[in-house]
C-alpha cells in the first residue's frame, strides 16, 4: 500500500492564487525538513519547475488526458515515493477538465483519483458574506469530491478577514489560512505564461522564498499537515516505474487499420549492447519537458545527455540521436541563429539519418528560419511569431510511420504556441489531428519527427524504446 499524506491546492477559477499557495506550502514544509513532492495537473511545464525549486525533488504533471485517468495514482505513486508530503497544484478551477469532455483531467477529477484532500483557494479581494455561498457551491458540487479546508487570498485587511472568517463559520468548511496581497511574491508572466525558472534562477529563488514566507506568516500548517495526512492509501497501490513500463511494457496503440487484431509486443533492448547517446535539448530556449520521457529514454537502453543550444557549439560526444522538446526559441532566436557550429551540427546528423524528434519549440528551431532569421534547415518551413495563441487537447493519429509511432497509432497530446510555420505540414504529415477539428500537422522527413504537439511518453513506453532502437540502427 501506498500512503503519502497529500493535498491538492485547487480554486475557484484562474489568478486565484494557487501556485502562490502551492509553491509556497511546499517550500515552507521543505523548509522543516520535509520530504516533499510537487505535482502539477495538466500539462503545464513551467509551474513544475518552481516546484522543483521549492522541494528539490523534479516537479511533475498528473494529466488524465494525455496518460490516462489509469496512470494517475502510479504516476503520483512514482514521483512522492519516499516524501513525508506531496502537495498537488491544480489546474484553471476545480472543475474544469477537457473542453466538452466532462471533468475528464479537472483538477477535481485528479482529486477523486488520489482520493485527496482538497485546499480550495477563494480570491477574497471583492467580497465578504458571499464568500460562504461560494465555498458551500464548490463543497457541495460533488460529493466525491472532499474540500477539507479553505485559503483566503488577497485579503485587505484584518477587519476584511475577521469578515470573511465569521461568514465561512456558517459554511462548514474550515478557513486554515488568510493571506494579504504581497508584491514580493509575484512572478513575471509572457506570452505563454509565467517565466520558466532556468532564464531567471535568481528572481526566481527570491519569489519562492516570498511564497513560502507568507504561507507561514498566514496558513496554518500544522492543520494542513493534519489534512494531508488524513488522506487514505493511494487507490490502487501500483508505483509507476520507467524500467518496468519498457521491460513489460505498454506497447504502442495497434494502427487503427488493424484494430481488432493484438498490438506488437514491445521490442526489448538486447542484452549487453552498448547504450546509444540521445541528446536532450535543455537550457533556457528548450526547458518544457517532461521528467518521465527522459527517465523511459534511459530504461530503454539510452544514455541520456542534454546540451544547451543556446551554448553548445557541438552535440554531446556519440550522440546517436537528438530530442528538442519545447520552450521559447522565439525569444532567444537571434542567439540560436548566432550559434551557427551547432546548428550544423543538428542539420549534419538529421541527414545523416539519426533519429531526432522535435516538439513545439523543437520544430521551430529545425524550421529554415524563425522571424526572419536562419535556424537549422532540416524543413523547408519557416516559423514567425504571431498574436494568436493556438492553446488545448488534441486526439492525434500518426499518418506516417516514424521514429517515434507506427503509422495509424493514436497519440493525445496539446498545443501551447503563439507562432506559426509555413507550410504547417511536409509532404508526408506527422499527425492528423482528429479533434477538436480535422487537419494534418508536422513534418516526417526520414528519421526526423518535427511538430507542434506536446506528448506524454508515459502513456506509450514503446515511443521511448522505438526511438532508442532506431538510434542502435
Amino acid at each position: 500500500m501506498v500512503n503519502v499524506p497529500r493535498l491538492v491546492v485547487a480554486a475557484p477559477a484562474s489568478g486565484s492564487g494557487k501556485t502562490t499557495v502551492a509553491t509556497g506550502l511546499m517550500a515552507a514544509f521543505a523548509a522543516r525538513g520535509l520530504a516533499v513532492s510537487g505535482h502539477k495537473v495538466g500539462p503545464d511545464y513551467i509551474d513544475p519547475g518552481f516546484h522543483t525549486l521549492a522541494t528539490g525533488r523534479p516537479g511533475r504533471n498528473l494529466d488524465a488526458y494525455m496518460c490516462g485517468p489509469e496512470l494517475i495514482a502510479p504516476l503520483f505513486a512514482h514521483g512522492a515515493r519516499g516524501c513525508g508530503l506531496a502537495v498537488v497544484e491544480g489546474v484553471m478551477g476545480l472543475y474544469d477538465g477537457a473542453s466538452g469532455l466532462g471533468e475528464l483531467a479537472s483538477t477535481a477529477h485528479v482529486a477523486k483519483l488520489l482520493r485527496a484532500p482538497v485546499v480550495l483557494v477563494v480570491d477574497a479581494s471583492s467580497q465578504s458574506r458571499s464568500v460562504a455561498a461560494l465555498v458551500h457551491g464548490f463543497a457541495s458540487w460533488d460529493t466525491g469530491v472532499r474540500i477539507g479546508g479553505v485559503i483566503l487570498n488577497k485579503v485587505g485587511s484584518d477587519r476584511h478577514e475577521a469578515l470573511l472568517r465569521e461568514a465561512l463559520e456558517e459554511s462548514g468548511v474550515p478557513v486554515l489560512g488568510a493571506l494579504r496581497r504581497a508584491e514580493g511574491v509575484s512572478v513575471p508572466s509572457r506570452h505563454l505564461g509565467l517565466v520558466p525558472v532556468v532564464e531567471r534562477r535568481a528572481e526566481a529563488v527570491a519569489a519562492v522564498e516570498a511564497m513560502a514566507e507568507q504561507v507561514v506568516a498566514g496558513c496554518d500548517l500544522e492543520g494542513l499537515l493534519a489534512l494531508a495526512r488524513s488522506a487514505p492509501a493511494v487507490p490502487g497501490g501500483a508505483v509507476w516505474d520507467a524500467g518496468g513500463a519498457v521491460a513489460g511494457g505498454v506497447p504502442l496503440p495497434a494502427p487503427s487499420r488493424n484494430r481488432g487484431a493484438a498490438p506488437d509486443p514491445v521490442p526489448q533492448t538486447p542484452a549487453g549492447l552498448k547504450s546509444p547517446v540521445v541528446a536532450v535539448a535543455g537550457g533556457a530556449a528548450f526547458s518544457f519537458s517532461y521528467v518521465e520521457n527522459s527517465e523511459l529514454l534511459a530504461a530503454a537502453g539510452a544514455e541520456v545527455v542534454v546540451f544547451d543550444p543556446l551554448r553548445d557549439e557541438a552535440l554531446p560526444e556519440g550522440t546517436a540521436g537528438v530530442v528538442i522538446g519545447g520552450g521559447f526559441p522565439e525569444v532567444y532566436a537571434p542567439e540560436l541563429s548566432a550559434n551557427e557550429p551547432l546548428r550544423k551540427a543538428v542539420a549534419e546528423l538529421a541527414r545523416s539519418g539519426a533519429p531526432v524528434a522535435a516538439e513545439c519549440a523543437g520544430l521551430l528551431y529545425l524550421a529554415r528560419s524563425l522571424d526572419g532569421l536562419p535556424m537549422c534547415g532540416v524543413l523547408d518551413a519557416d516559423a514567425r511569431m504571431t498574436k494568436r495563441l493556438t492553446l488545448g487537447y488534441r486526439d492525434a493519429v500518426a499518418l506516417t510511420d516514424n521514429v517515434l509511432a507506427p503509422a495509424g497509432a493514436r497519440m493525445r497530446g496539446h498545443e501551447f504556441h503563439r507562432t506559426v510555420i509555413e507550410p504547417g505540414a511536409g509532404d508526408e504529415p506527422a499527425w492528423g489531428m482528429r479533434l477538436p477539428e480535422r487537419r494534418v500537422e508536422g513534418f516526417v522527413r526520414g528519421n526526423v519527427h518535427a511538430s507542434y504537439l506536446h506528448t506524454h511518453w508515459a502513456a506509450s513506453p514503446g515511443t521511448a524504446l522505438r526511438f532508442v532502437e532506431r538510434c542502435r540502427a
